[in-house]
Order: C-alpha cells, then structure tokens, then sequence
C-alpha cells in the first residue's frame, strides 16, 4: 500500500520496504523536514537505544511531516516506522557486501560443502569453541547428490595425510568430487606443534613417501624443529594411529625418547656418512633399515586415551566419554539442550550430558555470603548451555561437579539473560539414572505369528499351549509376577505391559504396583522371559520431540487400547484388565 508520494519514491528500488540507513535518513529529511545532519544523528541514536535524543527528533518530525499534508496519526506511525527499520538497518554499500558474501558462501555451502567446510575450520581453528561448532555443523550439512545422507566426517590428524590447516582427503578408489570425501583435522589444530615443525613433517613426508613408523619418523624428520613434547602431542592427538593403532599410543609414547635418540644418530650418519657410504648411495639413506618394535606397555583405558586426545586438541574426536551414555542421555533427558532455546523461563526441566566447565566462586551477599557456589556449563549431543548452582546446591552436590563427568542435571530455565541458561537444583550422576530418573518399566510381551513363521516359541511369546487353555502367557507371567514383587515396595516405577497379538498392541499400566529400579534390573526381565530386548526403563515425560530422536516417550495414551482375547482362547467376552495379579 502507498505511504506518501515522498516515501514511495525513495523505498521505490526496495519494493517500499526501509531497508538502508540512506532512505530512513532521506525519509526524515524530505517528509520531516530534518536536516541530514540531524538525520544522521538521529539514525546513530536510535542504533545505540539512546532513547532521549530519539524523543527530541519525534516532535520535530511529527510538525514537518503535517506541513507535507501528513495527518498528526500518521506522522506518528511513520516515526514508528522509522524507530523500527532504523534499528537494524545497514548502508546500502554494507548491505550490497554482506548480501554479496552471503550469496557466495551459500553457492560454495551448497555446491561445494567438504571443501567449503574444510576452509570455514581452517579459518576457526583458533578458536576450540568455534571448532567444536562447525564439526558439529558438519553433521548436518547435506551433498549436492540428494541420494547421499547428511554429514561430512571429520577425522583426527594423521602424520601421512594432514596438512597444516583443515583439508579435503579422498580415501583410496573414492569418487572424486563435491559429493565424496571427508574433511582431514591441520596438524596446526595440536597444541605443542609449530608451523616450523609441521613444515619439516610435510617436507620430509614430500620427499621420500609416507612415514611407516613412530621411528621411521624421528629419523626422517629434522630433529631441529622437533622436541618430545611435540612427538608426544602428536601421538596424544592420534596421528600416528593409522601406522600403530589406538591401543598403542601408550607405547608409542613410552618409545619416543629411544625413537628421538635414534632418529638423532640416523642425521649424524647421514652428515658424515655411514659404513661403506650406505648414507649416499640409498636416496633415503639409513631410514631404510627395519624398524624396531615398540615396547610392551599396558594401553591407556579409553577414557585416558580421549583426555589426553583433549588435553592437545581441546575436544574428543575419534570418540567421545558420551558414546556410551547416549541412550541414557536420550531416555532419561525431558529435552534437549538444543531445545531449551525453545522454552520458556521458568520451565523444569531433566538434561543429561557432560560437564565441560566448573568454575567456583565465593558468594558475597545474602544469605549465603561467604559460601561457595558453581558456574557449570555442560553438553549433549546437540549443543551446550550453562547454568549455576548456588550455594546450598553446591554444598549437597559438590562431590559431582568434576569436569567430563557424565551427569543429570535438574533445574529450571532461566532466561533473564540474552541466552537460556539452567538454575541447578539436584545433580545426578549417569550411573544413578536407572534408579533415580525412571518413571516407568516398560515390558514387551509378543505373540510368535510378529517374529515370523521361523521363530521358535520363547518364555515371552505366546505358546500353542497357552491358545489352548486360555491362559494367554501364563507361564511367562508367573516368572515375571514373583521378580517384580521382589523389587516392589521399595521405587517409585510403574509397571506396563506391552502386549502383541494378532497384530494388534496393546499398552496395559499395572495397578498399585511401583518397583525399584537399577542397571540390572532389565536384564533381570529379559533372562526371565527368555527375550533379549523385551524390557525398556522409560525415562521423564518429554517436553517436545526434536528432529531424529527416537527416545521412548512416556505418555503412551494416543496409542493404547485394549484388547480383545481372539474367539478361540474360550473367553470371547473377556478383556485384559489392567492387573498382574488376573495372571
């Protein structure tokens, strides 16, 4: 719709929209009879909240435009417009550029994503925050082949195939184009390893083919811009994993004084020459020779061998201490940290992830002056938040706050800041969850005829037997009535029943009956019926679905029926009804 003839004119090449700071300027000179000067400053005022030189500009215009036959209502709306599009406009010449490069880095995202990818790492790789973010990114990035799922890999260093910075690899007999290949991590992404250093590795690794062992390197590498603690940052970060393997980083690290002693005598050797001038006829001089095996040392655990991954390269790559948590973190999580930007202040909420920051500070004021509280901030596997602990949660939880550990954090949503952060209010630790976070034991009990016409009968299925006398899983049941009466009395889970005949499921929650839970307990279940993966812990309600998760949710009600016994099982009228106790 028309405005006004002036403002038209110079929102014309815009489609009447305000989109530079030029036509909000122009829009109060011409219509409000403000001087640009003044129009400048009026722009840089409302761009910096000054709210009280905004208001000595709002009469001036409001009196200029009704000079140029604007109603009084309509000159307010029209500095309301200004105060709105002002306050985030850029010069046209800014916009033209930030347009330009955003075209060109969603053409290169688009068309051309593992390398697109590899330069936007490269360029970060000063910052680990920023790093973990676009690998994180990397996940989700899509390939120009549509018939390929989502997800560049990025893999650690290594001594034969990394650069300096991030870059491209092919794997051997891969297609090469922008659909296929992985992004490689820069040596320059260790700590403890230069540019000289990495320099001398590509150097040598150019000239003679790639390193076969931790001793053919020190030998091949110039030694003056290598020291230990750069060998030994390069095993910590896996790259020499390809030549010796993840169990071995142990003992690559144990022999890399004996590797370095070595490698110092082959540059002598090759200075001054070796026995019957072996050194110059062999164009890779003594590095020739077999190498020597490394020493027998016990393996680093794996959790010791990510901490220490994370000590030179300030994050996990080749694995994660979350791997083995995940579907804990997803079953017994009420949401995502992704999600949680979705909330509302206030809400509560239960995240699982790990801790990835403690730091403690000593309260000042109120109650609790002088005693310790924590900043945290914590992980999953889709994003990181932080959050406090104050003083009387601190105190209780304390012993938990430990970083890398694996935990469950209750609190509320806190959205006083320009980011959601989480009011702790208890912290429990990953192998507490089983007892303290489920709500529910979940039992699948299944007719054969939904395993297929080769499955044999189990303790859990309905058996010939059971049709023919009508009590349908009756030998199951007895076993399961007497395991779960063991654990009741002392939890707070109820019980359901997922029953599968005849094509049909239907989700029975057994009365008055609450049962204690732990990490055995669905194991218990399973070698009960005889049915591995019969059982499921069903963790808090969830507060909303995020896209690709598959966690059980709690509220089964949308699905559950119930179910008719067939005509057969000589009870036509009869019904489940919703107690162990019938069996």
């Amino acid at each position: 719709p028309q405005l006004h003839p002036i403002v038209d004119q110079l929102t014309a090449e815009t489609y009447g929209i305000m989109v530079y700071q030029e036509q909000v300027m122009l829009v109060v000179h011409k219509l409000g009879d403000i001087p640009l000067r003044s129009a400048y400053t009026l722009i840089k005022a409302i761009g910096k909240k000054q709210q009280d030189k905004i208001d000595s500009y709002r009469e001036k215009f409001i009196e200029g435009a009704q000079k140029k036959g604007v109603s009084n209502a309509q000159a307010v709306d029209f500095f309301n417009l200004i105060l709105k599009f002002a306050g985030y406009g850029f010069n046209k010449s800014h916009s033209t550029g930030y347009a330009i490069v955003a075209y060109q880095t969603a053409f290169l995202k688009t068309y051309f994503p593992v390398q697109y990818m590899a330069a936007v790492l490269t360029y970060e790789s000063v910052s680990t925050d920023k790093v973990v973010e676009y690998i994180n990114e990397c996940r989700k990035v899509a390939y120009p082949d549509p018939k390929r799922a989502r997800g560049i890999e990025v893999k650690q260093p290594d001594i034969n195939l990394s650069s300096v910075g991030f870059t491209v690899v092919f794997d051997k007999g891969e297609t090469r184009d922008a659909s296929h290949g992985h992004i490689r991590f820069g040596l320059s992404a260790v700590k403890g390893v230069g540019e000289k250093a990495i320099l001398k590795i590509i150097e040598a690794r150019e000239k003679d083919g790639p390193f076969r062992s931790l001793y053919n390197f020190c030998e091949r590498v110039d030694q003056s811009a290598l020291n230990r603690a750069t060998v030994e940052a390069l095993v910590k970060c896996g790259a020499f994993d390809s030549l010796h393997g993840i169990p071995k980083r142990a003992a690559m690290v144990a022999a890399i004084e004996d590797a370095m002693k070595r490698g110092a005598q082959e540059a002598k050797l090759k200075q001054t020459g070796s026995l019957w001038g072996m050194a110059e006829e062999s164009p890779k001089g003594a590095a020739d020779h077999a190498d020597p095996a490394l020493p027998n040392v016990a393996p680093w655990l794996p959790v010791e061998s990510l901490a220490n991954e994370k000590s030179v390269l300030g994050f996990f790559v080749s694995s994660h201490p979350m791997n083995e948590q995940r579907d804990a973190i997803a079953r017994f999580s009420n949401v995502t940290i992704a999600d949680i930007q979705k909330l509302s202040g206030g809400v509560e909420v239960c995240i699982g992830g790990m801790l990835t920051r403690i730091k403690t500070v000593v309260t000042k004021n109120g109650r609790s002056a002088g005693q310790k509280m924590a900043m945290i901030a914590i992980e999953d596997p889709t994003a990181h938040i932080e959050g406090v602990a104050f003083a009387e949660t601190y105190a209780t939880y304390a012993p938990l706050l430990t970083t890398d550990r694996i935990v469950f954090i209750k609190g509320k949503v806190d959205r006083k800041r320009e980011a959601p952060n989480i009011i702790v209010n208890q912290i429990i630790d990953a192998a507490a969850a089983p007892k303290e976070l489920t709500q529910a034991v979940r039992i699948v009990l299944k007719d054969p005829g939904t395993q297929g016409p080769d499955s044999a009968p189990r303790h859990g299925d309905l058996s010939p037997r059971d049709h023919a006398d009508g009590t349908v899983f009756n030998g199951a049941l007895r076993k399961l009535k007497e395991l779960l009466r063991q654990a009741s009395g002392r939890g707070s889970a109820e019980v359901l029943l997922e029953v599968h005949q005849a094509g049909r499921v239907a989700t029975l929650r057994v009365q008055g009956l609450r049962i204690a839970t732990d990490n055995d307990l669905t194991t218990r279940i399973e070698t009960v019926l005889d049915a591995p993966g019969c059982c499921q812990l069903v963790g808090p309600n969830k507060l909303m679905r995020s896209p690709g998760v598959t966690t059980m949710m709690h509220d089964d009600s949308a699905s559950r029926e119930r179910l008719r016994l067939p005509a057969d099982a000589g009870a036509p009228d009869e019904e489940f009804c919703p107690s162990i106790d019938r069996y």
